[in-house]
């Protein structure tokens, strides 16, 4: 799918755009200045990733509601950006969910990949023992911004957690952070980075609903050059489908 300028659509699968719900979008006019950034972007579909763990009360059943009337919305304002379905559900939340929380909780809808949110601190066994868990239960993982837990051993538990299969999606816009982008992009040599997604929480502040210049930065990476397609458009495409994904290259010591 191709926009007005033959760029890609492109498709963020991380971001608290839905208004007033966990620590995202503060009201309407902010979510609907989120849906305006991702436009300006080039990004056709946002995918509404509330927090899903202890300390945000989001009701899962009524996600859905709250995503039409904000897509009703952004139709009525002239914005063409579509919201899709999703949650960043936290590893210590994954065993409480049943089979169809985590259903509506997933990707697309497409009833297969879950956006999970490690644990703080260093990945460690938990989240590779809650991948594994997932895919008994029929689920594929996405691991949200491991750059926030980079550590001596990061390399060695994202390869475990990539031979269950699971995806790697890191932050766009920490590949414009100075200490950030040096631990994405050797993640990214390494074959170890899959997606991107904004995790914006808000138009007026903070991570803007961006992808491109990440996607930018990639492109420099040898090891992912390429595969810049896959990366910007079949992939993200593929997990709102619900499909089956395999990356076309492989993590590398």
């Amino acid at each position: 799918m191709l926009g007005a300028r033959g760029s890609p659509e492109l498709i963020d699968l991380h971001c608290h755009i839905l208004p007033g719900l966990d620590d995202g979008a503060l009201d309407l006019d902010d979510a609907l200045g989120m849906a305006r950034q991702a436009e300006a972007d080039g990004i056709a579909t946002v995918c509404a990733t509330p927090h899903i763990r202890h300390d945000h009360d989001v009701v899962i059943g009524e996600l859905a509601g709250r995503i039409g009337d904000l897509n009703a919305e952004l139709g009525r304002r002239g914005v063409g950006v579509r919201v899709a379905s999703g949650g960043e559900v936290a590893e210590t939340s994954l065993t409480g969910l049943s089979d169809e929380e985590l259903r509506d909780l997933s990707l697309g809808g497409g009833r297969r990949w879950i956006l999970v949110e490690p644990a703080p601190g260093p990945l460690g066994p938990s989240l590779e023992g809650a991948v594994r868990d997932l895919l008994e239960r029929g689920f594929r993982s996405v691991i949200a911004h491991p750059e926030r837990h980079a550590h001596r051993d990061v390399k060695t538990h994202l390869d475990a957690l990539v031979e269950h299969g699971a995806l790697v999606q890191v932050t766009a816009a920490m590949l414009e952070h100075e200490h950030a982008a040096p631990v994405i992009l050797e993640l990214a040599e390494r074959g170890l980075v899959h997606l991107l997604g904004s995790d914006a929480h808000s138009s007026r502040a903070g991570r803007p609903v961006r992808l491109s210049a990440g996607f930018a930065a990639l492109a420099g990476v040898e090891h992912l050059r390429p595969h810049l397609a896959w990366l910007t458009e079949e992939a993200p495409r593929a997990l709102l489908a619900g499909e089956e994904l395999t990356p076309p290259y492989a993590a590398r010591p």
